[in-house]
């Protein structure tokens, strides 16, 4: 009874320090967005500004990308609160998925400007070959360009650090849409600054510059997109992960031969189903009583909202 009456107690306190750890969690994921969504809110009402102003095209479609970036962190927004519900009658695993949508969400948006870019700036350098004249921006829109990095590449570190303390992988991919709208910046600054101080007949560096950096934007969002595929397609845990879960629970004297493993990720959790062997004169109590402790392990070592399934059978 004593024994029992302490894991009760134990199972309480590690209850609501996941609840705590959570509701900290998405405070700190909203504290992070909003941040950037203001820095993107600002940043693209003077991208336009100095886009109209300034002559430059090359500005104002960095403009449009701050405003798939603020478009982005509304989205992040949004999902994350669903992903924090916790299980219901229609979700017996949890909302962690709403996330992993999110991720994909933002990963195909990136795709698709990453594309935007390329393909306008094809056009660009060739109507410019074909006698076309490109327009000279003005020094307005070269100030944006050097304020916008240095902003954005603030901004992304800052995201960078937050989403991997949080383990939120929607947190980092809108850091990298962030980085990816510096990288932008940086190829918007080359043609800007080229065509202002080369001349006129530099003006190619501008959308030069510009296809070089969609491709790199186009990198990200794939690196983005296919792990999302792999968890949607329930693809298993990385073979290192699954030898240590494999080794959690053969640390348990009373537990031989685990087979049948099967793992997947649930959004930032993951989930564990295992077929185990027990000696079959165990007391059925004592037998629920080793798998309890094997949770409560592999819950330490993977997080406390694993899903853990154990299967146990009699040893042969």
């Amino acid at each position: 009874m004593e024994n029992v009456s302490i894991n009760a107690v134990t199972g309480s306190k590690n209850d609501c320090c996941a609840k705590v750890d959570s509701t900290f969690r998405e405070k700190e994921i909203y504290r992070v967005t909003l941040w950037g969504s203001l820095t993107n809110f600002l940043l693209l009402v003077f991208k336009f500004i100095a886009g109209i102003v300034g002559h430059s095209s090359a500005m104002i479609a960095d403009a449009i990308h701050s405003l798939s970036d603020f478009v982005t962190d509304i989205i992040v927004i949004v999902f994350v609160r669903i992903s924090g519900k916790p299980q219901d009658k229609d979700h017996n695993y949890g909302h962690g998925k709403y996330e992993t949508l999110a991720t994909a969400i933002i990963g195909t948006i990136l795709l698709l400007v990453g594309i935007g870019i390329f393909v306008n700036s094809a056009k660009s350098i060739i109507d410019f070959y074909g006698g076309a004249h490109l327009e000279t921006p003005g020094m307005l829109a070269f100030i944006a360009a050097v304020v916008s990095i240095l902003s954005k590449e603030a901004i992304y570190r800052y995201t960078l650090v937050k989403g991997k303390e949080l383990k939120s992988k929607a947190v980092i991919a809108n850091a990298w849409h962030h980085r990816s709208d510096a990288l932008s910046s940086v190829g918007t600054l080359i043609g800007i600054g080229g065509a202002i101080f080369l001349g006129d007949n530099w003006c190619i560096l501008d959308p030069l510059a510009a296809l070089i950096v969609s491709l790199f934007i186009m990198k990200v969002s794939i690196e983005l997109i296919k792990p999302c595929v792999d968890e949607l397609l329930e693809k298993s845990l990385p073979k290192e992960m699954e030898d240590k879960i494999l080794l959690i629970i053969l640390s348990f004297e009373e537990v031989q031969s685990p087979h049948h493993l099967r793992t997947r990720y649930i959004g930032n959790n993951i989930a564990i189903e295992v077929h185990v062997r027990m000696d079959g004169s165990m007391k059925l109590k004592d037998a629920h009583e080793v798998t309890k402790r094997i949770e409560s392990r592999l819950k330490e070592e993977f997080g406390e909202n694993t899903h853990i399934g154990i299967h146990m059978e009699p040893l042969h």
